[in-house]
């Protein structure tokens, strides 16, 4: 079952307990940790006078830390104030507090795309940010912008525009040609404190996750990683959705108290749009102010890896494995069904841990994200993990000889069967067409 909670975005690290930071009478003071969010104390208390002792916020922990002294709830060591407890108390005995401080709320609008490149092409996670940046802005009735950073990238500037930006932040430097983490940060700091962006949206690639928290960190806001969904609610704060405590749960994330409030999205989550080439848009040219010392590293010389992997990202037609086979020779089915279909291997964690195919098959929130038109899933029964990492797929077909299997809620098409006995079906019909 997936429950959908909301948190606030916490940006920053436990803190040894602090007894005395809300002196009210009324509170008996349990806490053993605050957690400091850019601008932000929290602490976390129970009433004394209120604590019935039903235990109910026992078994909402989930890090079951929580007991029982003289019939009142305490909650030991470990809190990282996800708010369960909060939740599950009958009579609202269990309070968080914060000091929130909103000093750098004021005068910030605008959707931004950081525009990711390598290779001196526009990265796919690029076009999927800018549709869904796109949705946002509108609701917000505020300008998409996307920031373009390199050297000599003007040339793609058009090109975001037609995808859906209506400005373009250009910042070109020779120093820039080859990413490095001190100099794309120090622009985009510099872009954001003059600009003043609301939300920021960075593809949750290898550069994406280097860039994102130091940026955060620099502009002391909230960051939210990995998002599969991104709204925004009636107050008009984004709503970033990602799944928590190991899958078990879908989170939804605020960042209520800081701006720009910050998200990485998974590629091959959001849909990319389509590129209109009647758009027109402004390109605004940045100072990037960057001097040689200002980058610690340097590129001395780039080797592409020649061994041969798995292109998941891109495959249309994917069929996948999972414990259902029960062997690694078993696997030889997901095979012959991908040839006859000409499409790629995948596999679900289970199957990876099992070593019965390489990690470089693997479909899921630990492996690839992907959306091919045709997703077949053979002997998956359907963990969130996994369906976080496929769902968005446009046709999914789904083989399992369990009825009641969660891959089934997400399925276009269903079979309730033996695999052994669907896929040789599948492969020989298929043969036959082919």
């Amino acid at each position: 079952m997936v429950l959908p909670l909301i948190f606030s975005s916490v940006t920053a690290c436990r803190m040894p307990q602090l007894r005395n930071m809300l002196t009210k009478d009324r509170y008996y003071d349990i806490t053993v940790a605050t957690l400091t969010r850019m601008g932000d104390e929290m602490g976390i208390f129970v009433s004394k006078e209120k604590c019935i002792g039903c235990e109910a916020c026992i078994s909402s922990c989930p890090f079951g830390i929580i007991k029982m002294e003289d019939n009142i709830a305490m909650i030991g060591e470990g809190c990282n104030l996800c708010g369960s407890c909060v939740n599950a108390c009958p009579v609202e005995a269990i309070v968080i507090e914060r000091e929130t401080s909103i000093k750098k709320m004021t005068g910030y609008s605008g959707v931004w795309v950081f525009a990711e490149h390598r290779d001196n092409k526009l990265m796919p996670v690029t076009y999927e940010l800018l549709s869904a940046g796109r949705i946002l802005a509108d609701k917000l009735n505020q300008k998409l912008g996307a920031v373009l950073i390199g050297k000599e990238m003007s040339g793609f500037a058009q090109e975001l525009i037609g995808y859906g930006a209506d400005e373009v932040y250009l910042a070109e430097d020779p120093l820039l040609e080859s990413y490095s983490d001190d100099g794309y940060t120090m622009v985009m700091v510099d872009l954001i404190q003059e600009h003043k962006p609301e939300i920021l949206l960075i593809g949750a690639t290898i550069i994406g996750r280097s860039l994102s928290p130091r940026v955060g960190a620099r502009l002391q806001t909230g960051l939210t990683a990995d998002c599969t969904g991104l709204d925004i609610n009636e107050d008009g704060n984004l709503l970033q959705t990602r799944p928590a405590f190991g899958g078990n749960i879908m989170a939804t994330i605020i960042s209520p108290n800081t701006r720009p409030q910050m998200a990485t999205v998974r590629p091959k989550v959001m849909k990319r749009a389509e590129f209109d080439s009647s758009r027109t848009g402004t390109i605004i040219k940045a100072a990037t102010n960057l001097s040689s010392g200002d980058i610690h590293t340097r590129i001395l010389q780039v080797i592409k890896e020649t061994k041969e992997r798995v292109n998941l990202d891109e495959a249309e037609i994917i069929v996948s494995g999972g414990r259902g086979l029960q062997t690694k020779e078993n696997f030889r089915l997901i095979r012959e069904l991908a040839d006859a279909l000409n499409g790629t291997v995948g596999a679900s964690r289970a199957a990876v841990d099992a070593e019965w195919i390489s990690h470089h098959h693997q479909v899921g929130q630990t492996g690839k994200t992907v959306c091919p038109k045709l997703y077949i899933a053979c002997g998956i029964s359907g963990a969130i993990q996994h369906l976080a990492g496929m769902q968005s797929s446009d046709c999914i077909v789904a083989i399992n000889k369990d009825p009641d299997a969660p891959i089934f809620n997400v399925a276009t098409y269903g079979i309730v069967g033996d695999i052994f006995e669907v896929v040789p079906k599948l492969i020989s019909r298929l043969s036959q067409q082919f």
